[in-house]
């Protein structure tokens, strides 16, 4: 079943301008990690905005599990920058967006704690947003969108700003809490090494006016393997190649 239905979606940002995206048929089944990868300006970033519901097609139709997206409700929403607040404790900020997502105050510790744990951050709820480093700051924004009962999560390009040892660890850990979790993943890279590593599934998108211009299913398995056997793995060397290709 389509968590995510895009029937001939365009999108511009004004009647004179071309579109970002154009006449796009595109579905995303649920439990699906799909990976969008393209040059800059191909309409990526556009089309999880679209998603997330926080831009409208100029025509054609959008839509979370066969309704209009809502923003705040239809999806939890990872940007590059945390985008945290930084006058709040780490634990205060997750607290924040559990308190959004409608959950009792009374549950609220208890969830934060989990969630912090599930994105290995346990024992730093107390701790303020500038005492710990960009990599941690990206699991709390991580943490705080999955605190929503969504089944889905929007990733634009989460890791671009970190150096290349804390995103490998991140990319790694997204890609376990995806597995354990079963959400529906949508994931924005410039890079064919994190889109052959993290996607079940890759899109790769032409120039602008983004169309799909490959469409491939991963045969990476998504559990019992380990980082270092599928980035070791032919599989993943012939699916990075055929990304970048």
């Amino acid at each position: 079943m389509a968590v995510v239905t895009f029937d001939g979606a365009t999108r511009r940002f004004s009647p004179e301008a071309s579109p970002a995206v154009d006449h796009l048929d595109l579905e995303v089944a649920d439990g699906e990690f799909m990976v969008l990868v393209g040059p800059s300006g191909c309409g990526k970033s556009t089309l999880l905005r679209l998603i997330a519901g926080f831009e409208d097609p100029a025509s054609g139709v959008v839509e979370v599990s066969g309704r209009k997206p809502a923003p705040g409700s239809s999806s939890g929403v990872v940007f590059q920058q945390p985008r945290l607040f930084p006058w709040r404790t780490v634990g205060g900020n997750v607290d924040l967006a559990l308190k959004y997502a409608g959950v009792p105050r009374s549950d609220r510790p208890a969830r934060r704690e989990e969630l912090l744990a599930r994105v290995g951050l346990s024992d730093t709820a107390n701790r303020r947003i500038w005492e710990i480093s960009g990599g941690q700051q990206q699991r709390v924004a991580i943490a705080r969108a999955l605190a929503g009962d969504t089944s889905l999560l929007l990733l634009d390009e989460p890791f671009a700003a970190l150096d290349a040892l804390t995103r490998e660890t991140l990319q790694e850990d997204v890609r376990t809490v995806s597995a354990e979790l079963g959400r529906t993943n949508v994931f924005v890279t410039h890079s064919a090494e994190e889109a052959a590593f993290l996607g079940s599934r890759i899109v790769v998108l032409t120039s602008r006016p983004g169309r799909v211009a490959l469409d491939i299913s991963s045969p990476i398995p998504r559990t019992g393997i380990s980082a270092d056997d599928i980035r070791d793995s032919a599989e993943y060397t012939v699916l990075r190649t055929e990304i970048a290709s």
